[in-house]
């Protein structure tokens, strides 16, 4: 994850701690200029905008696409030129809605649902599915 904008050293701490407590592949990083970003990736870049083309209106084209790619979520005021840098600006619903329900409904489209049963590497802490309540365990290995 790149993110742009204001730099904060707490998401990236919390970004982190989630990794390393639940697993997974995921780094974060900053980058001040946005279009750097944009100048300098190698694949395709698709748009989450709920101003964009619907999402089942575009996705077997975008799923098509071999390349690298390469999502952008912006928050409040996205400037207009993001619009022209990208290969798709796509939506979820054209009603306004959180940046992270139209990542996860983009990432769940793209991987067909079986983002659900992934199971991550070197977790920390395994959560046992219950009907009601929470239950978890640790997966410290202790020395």
């Amino acid at each position: 994850m790149i993110y742009s904008g204001d730099k904060d050293e707490n998401l990236e701490k919390s970004i982190k701690k989630v990794g390393e407590k639940w697993g997974g592949p995921f780094e974060i990083s900053y980058e001040k200029n946005w279009k750097k970003v944009i100048k300098n990736w190698k694949g395709r870049i698709l748009h989450l905008t709920m101003y964009g083309l619907p999402i089942q209106d575009v996705m077997k084209e975008i799923k098509g696409d071999k390349k690298d790619l390469l999502v952008l979520i912006g928050s409040q005021h996205v400037p207009g030129e993001v619009y022209h840098l990208t290969d798709w600006n796509v939506s979820v619903t054209n009603q306004p809605h959180s940046e992270v329900a139209s990542l996860a409904v983009f990432l769940d489209r793209f991987f067909e649902g079986k983002g659900l049963g992934k199971k991550f590497e070197n977790k920390k802490i395994k959560i046992i599915p219950q009907e009601r309540g929470k239950k978890t365990i640790s997966l410290f290995s202790r020395k």
